[in-house]
């Protein structure tokens, strides 16, 4: 193909890409109150994590492991603040449905310059990649943003000042927390990408455990800053195995010496 011809194929994938997320877009839109509810289920008391918390208390006998119900409401200061919220929240939500068929276009369209065994490796390396980072975004929405969000929402300096959430303040601390975790377990890949390029290794990475675990706490304890032991455990535990997962993904010198040749 001349490069006016990739160049055409190049418009062609875009132009579908940005139809299937227009598509999502339009279901998103449609769809608001299952939309807005699914959005708003970590901001009350009775989400499933905190379900499956009193019930593992019960079982523990560990009764800080329940938290308290609280309640929540939202406000909205400007006039056309819930109508652009809608838009900004199916813009994203459609995205989130298109992603997979934007991702095989865009690999469509770049496979035909790979060899056989660089398709195999990147067909790998983008279904763990995106799987990882849709991973995150779950564990955010099931475990960080509703911690987060609880402590921070029920937070009072005093008894007499009420807390009142905006909705584009809602809204925008979920899409932005949801980001950074599910950048944070693109971990492993990115490890995986430094070790072959030889600039880390895994004895290097065992060596500097007891470090590791040192900042993923505190980066915890800045994400959910509820301040309770039990909590920063459940936070911890996962991104600390995200670490040991980096490790093992992390090939050893005979698999290397296997894939050079």
């Amino acid at each position: 193909m001349s490069l006016g011809e990739h160049f055409e194929e190049l418009r062609g994938v875009l132009l579908r890409g940005l139809m299937a997320w227009a598509a999502g877009f339009v279901v998103c839109f449609a769809l608001r109150n299952l939309l807005f509810r699914f959005l708003f289920a970590p901001a009350s008391s009775d989400f499933i994590l905190y379900r499956g918390l009193c019930r593992l208390s019960e079982w523990t006998g560990w009764a800080s492991l329940c938290p308290e119900s609280f309640e929540s409401h939202f406000i909205s200061t400007e006039l056309t603040a819930q109508f652009t919220t809608h838009l900004s929240a199916s813009l994203w939500g459609g995205l989130v449905l298109a992603a997979p068929y934007i991702i095989i276009l865009l690999y469509r369209f770049v496979a035909p310059a790979l060899y056989e065994k660089e398709r195999w490796f990147s067909v790998r390396l983008t279904i763990v990649a995106s799987l990882l980072f849709f991973a995150g975004v779950a564990i955010n929405y099931l475990l960080i943003f509703p911690l987060s969000y609880r402590f921070l929402a029920t937070y009072q300096v005093q008894e007499d000042v009420v807390n009142t959430i905006t909705l584009s303040s809602y809204i925008s601390s979920f899409l932005v927390l949801s980001l950074m975790m599910g950048v944070m377990f693109e971990l492993p890949v990115v490890t995986w990408l430094l070790a072959r390029m030889g600039f880390v290794d895994k004895k290097s990475l065992r060596h500097y455990r007891k470090h590791a675990l040192v900042i993923i706490m505190i980066v915890a304890a800045v994400i959910t800053p509820t301040g309770d032991a039990a909590t920063l455990c459940i936070v911890t535990l996962p991104i600390y195995l995200l670490y040991e997962l980096s490790i093992l993904a992390i090939p050893t010198a005979n698999q290397k010496a296997e894939d050079h040749s």
